[in-house]
């Protein structure tokens, strides 16, 4: 599975990604070098949304989409599983 997800840094900005393995890449985020710049500088980053897609095409034009929306279109999603 493909996942598109959004973290929530400590500074309280949101990051949006995909990946085929969630785990993985959420400890990279946290722990790693290998963590994308943004969240390295913004440790930690908690999860606070998922969603799962078959291919990873399917989960990066979602990633697309879900990265121009506004901050409150994103956080709606968040706490209501909707935006």
């Amino acid at each position: 599975m493909n996942f598109v997800y959004i973290l929530e840094c400590a500074d309280k900005s949101l990051y949006i990604g995909c990946t085929n393995n969630l785990k993985k890449r959420l400890d990279q985020h946290n722990n790693s070098k290998w963590g994308a710049h943004y969240t390295k500088i913004r440790r930690p980053a908690a999860l606070k949304y998922i969603e799962q897609f078959k291919t990873l095409s399917d989960a990066r034009k979602r990633e697309a989409e879900i990265k121009r929306w506004t901050r409150q279109k994103k956080l709606n999603l968040i706490q209501l599983g909707r935006p």
